[in-house]
Parts: structure tokens; C-alpha cells; sequence
């Protein structure tokens, strides 16, 4: 039976790139611990499933397919969130999009664009719509975006991707400072390197790949999604209070040496 009284219990909370990986590991944790969730993603029948799956353990989970780079599909979901449970108490943005490696002068601009569209303008068109439901309310809201530790320095990333990351952050401490002082959290989780499927099929494509990105973390090890998720779940949540502005390292220790 579904434990009602967890971190979450009673908020409902909107989450991007949910059909795998962290997003799809964040809405099972959200709704185990109490929370109402609502799915967002392109692929929408992985996010059919996955409600399924949530139903069928007693918790509460809605479908909003789209792509967070298209302003109106945004949208759409921010107004299926309040359509079905009358309110947006949590945001976990989280959809991303990255490239295997190449030099700058080497990378193809439109590889540039779909990485800047995806995980900048994505994270900027979720806050523009989240933004005004939760300041209506007038009861605040928390919101997590996901950056990663190539949003602090170079990891050897593609280069849009560390920039793009860079951005992230940036938003997350502008916009926790403009909404800050009217209930709203906002803070970003920096995480390292996770078994994620983006990461799965970059691994195939490059097999040392697995063994460099652990060998950067203190813990010698990859992040399972389930991990991110917990600690995205913890900022959401009354716990987290007094936090705001926050550069959250997930990352096994990689960003303290």
C-alpha cells in the first residue's frame, strides 16, 4: 500500500523529461511520497506507462505530453496541472538534451541550437509559465531545475553543452533572487555523471567513457537516477525551507577535488 504521508504529501508537482531516466525515477518517488504528479514529456507513450504503473500502486499521476522548447505545449501542461488538482505547489524541471563530444570549431550549429533550445530555453519556458500560477496561489511553491556539474566547470562536455549548463544555474540564482522574497524556492541540482539512457547510448558509442566519468568523482562510481530524484524530492519539500538559490551537488563528490 502507497505510504500518503511522505516528503510530498498533498503537493502537486509538475515533471519535465519524465518518460526515463531521473524524471522517470523522480515521478515514482514523488508519488510514493505523497504527491500528485503530472508527466511531461515528448514521448507520450512512455509517459502512459509510467502513469499506468504509478496508478496501479495507488498514486496519482496525469499525462501532459510536449516538448519543453515549444512555448504553448508548456503551457498546456502548467494548465492540465491546475485542471486536474487546482493548483501547482512544485516544479521539477528536469528535461535535458546533450551530444557526443567534439572541439568547438568542429561541432555543427545545429547541434549548438537543439542544446541551447532543450536545456536553456526549456528551463526558461517552464519558469515563465510556472511562475504566475504559483504567484496567484499566493502560497509560494518550490522549483528545482537540473543542471550538472558542467554548469560549474568543464567536464569535457561538448562546449554548448557546458555553456548551456552554465545557464541553468544562472537562471535558477536570477530568478531565485527575483521571487525569493514571495515564497518561491528555486534552486538547481548539479548533477554528475548518471546512468541515465543518454548516457547509456553515449556509452556504447564510447566504451571508456563509463570508466572516465567515474574516475571524476570521489566515490569512483556513476549516480543511479533514483539518487538525483531523492535529493530533487528533499528540495521540494518543506524540509528545504530555508534553501534557495542553491547550486545542490549530486555528484558523488566530483565538484570537491
Amino acid at each position: 500500500m502507497r505510504r500518503r504521508l511522505g516528503l510530498l504529501h498533498d503537493k502537486t508537482v509538475m515533471i519535465t523529461g519524465a518518460s526515463s531516466g531521473i524524471g522517470a525515477a523522480a515521478a515514482r518517488l514523488f508519488a510514493d511520497e505523497g504527491a500528485a504528479v503530472v508527466l511531461m514529456a515528448r514521448r507520450e507513450e512512455y509517459l502512459r506507462k509510467l502513469a499506468d504503473e504509478i496508478r496501479a500502486e495507488g498514486g496519482r499521476a496525469v499525462v501532459a505530453a510536449g516538448d519543453v522548447t515549444a512555448p504553448a505545449d508548456v503551457e498546456r501542461a502548467v494548465d492540465t496541472v491546475v485542471a486536474a488538482y487546482g493548483r501547482l505547489d512544485a516544479a521539477f524541471n528536469n528535461a535535458g538534451w546533450g551530444a557526443i563530444g567534439a572541439e568547438l570549431h568542429a561541432t555543427d550549429h545545429a547541434v549548438f541550437d537543439r542544446i541551447m533550445d532543450v536545456n536553456v530555453r526549456g528551463v526558461w519556458n517552464c519558469l515563465k509559465h510556472q511562475l504566475p500560477v504559483m504567484l496567484r496561489q499566493g502560497s509560494g511553491g518550490a522549483i528545482v531545475n537540473t543542471s550538472s556539474t558542467a554548469g560549474l566547470f568543464a567536464t569535457g562536455a561538448v562546449s554548448p553543452y557546458v555553456a548551456a549548463k552554465h545557464a541553468v544555474l544562472g537562471l535558477t540564482r536570477a530568478a531565485a533572487s527575483e521571487y525569493g522574497q514571495r515564497g518561491i524556492r528555486i534552486n538547481a541540482l548539479m548533477v554528475g555523471a548518471t546512468r541515465t539512457e543518454l548516457l547509456e547510448e553515449a556509452m556504447l558509442q564510447l566504451p571508456q567513457l563509463e570508466q572516465a566519468a567515474a574516475a571524476r568523482a570521489i566515490q569512483r562510481r556513476l549516480a543511479e537516477p533514483s539518487e538525483v530524484a531523492r535529493a530533487a524530492a528533499w528540495l521540494l519539500s518543506d524540509q528545504a525551507s530555508f534553501v534557495t538559490g542553491g547550486a545542490v551537488p549530486v555528484d558523488g563528490g566530483c565538484t570537491a577535488i
